[in-house]
């Protein structure tokens, strides 16, 4: 990442950062930065998923948990839509294959995705896919029967579903999670 791509970056994330204190009211922006600055690699996962439509901010979703950056973007980022839940499930498809997968992109931007109790964590910090909905770590009992999870909000309540991992929509995607120790 060049300097001032970094320096943009950081600067974007400051400004989300002290705008959203209920979201992580105990910590301090020069630890944060010292941390990031730390670790290159969470710079350039940070700037992939900013770049997709993320907005990712720090996020304590549970105590004492190492330094955590969540897609905070009220609907599922744009940019990371239409995937079906991991490569296993696309291979699956004869037809109509959509452009990847969520555990595929989400490996390569070097995040994982939300499981189920972080994903709950999250809700309980804002409104977050009240039109969209987010695949979500799914557990291998499910995903060895050809399922997935996935969640939203709808009616002021958030909701886990399950569905075959093959399956995408175009209000589908992801929300990304990154520790950065």
């Amino acid at each position: 990442m060049q300097p001032r791509q970094r320096d943009d970056l950081l600067a974007t994330l400051k400004t989300r950062f002290d705008n959203n204190m209920r979201r992580h009211a105990d910590l301090d922006w020069q630890m944060v930065q010292a941390r990031l600055e730390a670790h290159p690699a969470a710079l350039d996962a940070l700037d992939a998923m900013e770049a997709s439509g993320g907005e990712p901010d720090v996020v304590v979703l549970a105590p004492g948990a190492a330094l955590t950056f969540c897609d905070c973007a009220p609907e599922t980022p744009a940019g990371r839509r239409s995937l079906c839940y991991d490569g296993a499930a696309r291979a699956a498809r004869k037809e109509h294959k959509p452009h990847g997968s969520a555990l595929d992109l989400a490996g390569k931007m070097g995040v994982a995705l939300l499981d189920e109790t972080q994903y709950r964590a999250l809700q309980e910090l804002g409104e977050f896919d009240t039109r969209t909905s987010s695949w979500i770590a799914t557990p291998p009992e499910i995903r060895a029967q050809d399922g997935a999870l996935f969640g939203d909000r709808r009616y002021g309540r958030v909701f886990v579903y399950h569905n075959g991992a093959q399956s995408y929509y175009a209000a589908r995607g992801f929300r990304a999670l990154l520790r950065v120790s």
